[in-house]
């Protein structure tokens, strides 16, 4: 298949639809997987492609998809289990965090758990406190599992196809906001390796490390701060775990300035880490202290206005960037 445009959403679809013409073992399953086509849509059409033994749709029960998954998975199936949001993961962590990710060592290799755990998070369609979260730090804190989270088109086909190959158990968290997004998708070109990051900007005054939908606030903020004379890197980490931090070390040392970016909550969230990896490593590189943006500490609300203002956004970036390499007082610095 040649590169074409398409949607984030059928970009996710392809990779299912080509991973499971491949392999036989990988089947789908979750609540509305099938004759609905999935909460937001990506697998739509694939009940009459597959039928319904490889197409399962559930009860709404969490606990009990993510369990029948791992055990589908510890005796040679790749399942590709679905939630509907990662509000909800809650309800899986015993079979996410005790059993998936941990079956594998306690069986000393005999037995992995090669299943795919899709979800969607974040904020962009007004679904508030529970149905907006961006919860990843819980699974990156839990060894034993693998964590991706793609931002372009491209991506989201190639790290699902990655994912159905991987040993261990995929957490795969797709962005709300992005699946109608449209962009170039390559079968044949991935934007990186799995667990690698990719530099989406070049520069040399500012290095932004970020992932997920913050990749395209982050780069509309650097084309705000070319127009100033600040030239922004963007680092998009794409897989939490492996998390790939030679890529973003090497661009700290080169531009002596950093800037995390994430939706999630600031407080014990991704960006902590990612600041304190920097911290750690390029201390003798920085010209001024790691910044991170982040979501408010608060639960999403669901006006749409005070939604946008809980989570970064390309505004907010470009002038904590200017504020960082020129000591321009942000907007909101009056306040």
């Amino acid at each position: 298949m040649a590169a074409i445009e398409t949607t984030y959403r059928d970009a996710l679809r392809q990779a299912l639809i080509d991973a499971m013409t491949e392999d036989q073992s990988i089947f789908v399953m979750g609540e509305e997987v099938g004759r609905y086509g999935g909460a937001y849509g990506v697998t739509k059409g694939l009940l009459e492609m597959f039928g319904e033994h490889r197409i399962v749709d559930t009860p709404i029960a969490e606990a009990g998809i993510v369990g029948a998954a791992v055990g589908a998975a510890m005796t040679g199936s790749r399942p590709v289990a679905e939630l509907m949001y990662i509000d909800f993961a809650g309800l899986t962590m015993d079979q996410v965090a005790n059993q998936a990710a941990k079956s594998r060592y306690m069986f000393g290799g005999q037995i992995g758990v090669p299943m795919v755990l899709r979800m969607q998070g974040g904020t962009g369609r007004s679904g508030a406190a529970q149905h907006s979260q961006s919860l990843e730090s819980w699974f990156t804190h839990i060894p034993g599992l693998r964590v991706a989270m793609p931002a372009t088109v491209n991506d989201a086909y190639h790290l699902l196809r990655m994912a159905l190959k991987c040993p261990d158990p995929v957490i795969f968290i797709e962005h709300k906001s992005l699946y109608v997004k449209k962009g170039e998708m390559d079968p044949a070109k991935p934007d990186g390796e799995w667990g690698k990051s990719v530099i989406r900007r070049e520069g040399r005054d500012l290095t932004i490390v970020t992932y997920s939908k913050m990749v395209f606030e982050s780069l509309a903020a650097a084309e705000t701060l070319a127009q100033q004379g600040i030239e922004a890197e963007v680092v998009d980490i794409r897989c939490l775990n492996p998390l790939d931090d030679e890529t973003f070390i090497k661009s700290v040392m080169k531009t002596g300035r950093a800037m995390v970016v994430t939706e999630s909550v600031l407080t014990s969230g991704m960006a902590a880490e990612l600041s304190a990896r920097i911290s750690e490593r390029c201390f003798e590189y920085l010209e001024e202290p790691v910044v991170r943006v982040a979501g408010e500490d608060i639960p999403i609300p669901v006006s749409p206005a005070l939604e946008r203002g809980s989570v970064p956004s390309a505004q907010l970036i470009a002038e904590t960037g200017l504020w960082l390499v020129k000591r321009v007082a942000p907007s909101w610095a009056a306040a």
